[in-house]
């Protein structure tokens, strides 16, 4: 495909395929894990730094790696593609570019990764094999997401696994070298919080991906138990912090703040996205939902560190 003067070539090109729109999500919760450990006095800055940089970078892998596999499936051919223009499809960066791409952050990931398992400063460690085998099952997952599990309506699963319960804990452990009940509900409630994204990325792409026999959680569902879906994962995320308040580690006016401004905002983006239904307007909704999603991990970040 030709190149004029407005399109994406070299590092651009690159940084649009890692949709860094989609990175707030990976963030958000090494930064609900952190605070946990700093509100139980266990936070260590240079373990949730390498935390947080290992969830970027495998949040670009996998991104990067979805837009080859989408590509070389023709899944984002002409007349196909409702979201943004992709790398591949859109000859900004060639297949084999792109797979060299994927190898580089791959290895960069694993090399960050790598410093989890010793602390040169200290000369310990801040874990053992099992941190090695954590870091296989990431890099598994960014593989099997869009070759398997994407495609057969276990996307949701594994973004709840990879988007709360690994990276919360995860960030947790590292830095405390132990894990609670309350760590395992506030990542509950942000892998719950981060599959909105999933659910109203799928939605909108609902009718294409039934065509190409793509078979997400919304094409099996339909588009109103989709629609309800998108819903239900976010009042879940809420209900997974009232056991935080049950146990103490949030007051009655942290809850209200946090899980109730959350609810608020993602109860306007589902009237919305009932709104729109279909097509390309569902873009914003996706800008709409990271947001909302930052802002509740925020909150609760803001609400575990000031107990």
């Amino acid at each position: 495909m030709p190149m004029n003067a407005d399109t994406p070539h070299g590092l651009r090109a690159y940084l649009l395929a890692a949709r860094p729109k989609t990175l707030a999500a990976a963030l958000t919760p090494v930064v609900v894990g952190s605070a946990l450990a700093y509100s139980d006095h266990m936070f260590c800055p240079r373990p949730a730094l390498t935390c947080a940089l290992f969830a970027l970078l495998m949040q670009v892998a996998a991104n990067l790696f979805n837009d080859l596999v989408d590509y070389r499936r023709g899944m984002d051919g002409v007349g196909l593609r409702l979201g943004p223009a992709r790398a591949c499809a859109a000859g900004w960066v060639s297949p084999r570019q792109m797979m060299c791409a994927v190898a580089l952050v791959a290895v960069a990931a694993a090399v960050v990764g790598l410093m989890m398992l010793w602390d040169v400063h200290t000369r310990m460690p801040y874990g053992g094999l099992e941190l090695v085998a954590i870091g296989v099952l990431c890099m598994a997952f960014a593989a099997l997401y869009s070759t398997v599990l994407a495609g057969r309506g276990l996307g949701d699963v594994a973004v709840i696994v990879f988007f709360g319960l690994v990276p919360v804990c995860g960030t947790y452990y590292v830095q405390a070298a132990a894990l609670t009940v309350d760590v395992v509900w506030a990542a509950l409630a942000c892998g719950l919080a981060t599959d909105a994204l999933l659910v109203v990325n799928n939605y909108r792409d609902r009718d294409q991906d039934a065509l190409t026999g793509k078979r997400t959680l919304v094409v099996r569902l339909g588009p109103t138990m989709g629609r309800r879906l998108y819903l239900y994962v976010g009042l879940l995320a809420g209900l997974c912090a009232v056991p935080l308040l049950i146990s103490g580690r949030l007051n009655s006016l942290s809850l209200l703040y946090a899980v109730g401004g959350y609810l608020y905002l993602h109860a306007s983006a589902y009237r919305r996205l009932c709104a729109i239904d279909h097509g390309p307007e569902l873009n914003a909704l996706l800008g709409r939902t990271a947001r909302n999603i930052l802002f509740f991990g925020l909150l609760l970040a803001v609400a575990f560190v000031s107990e």
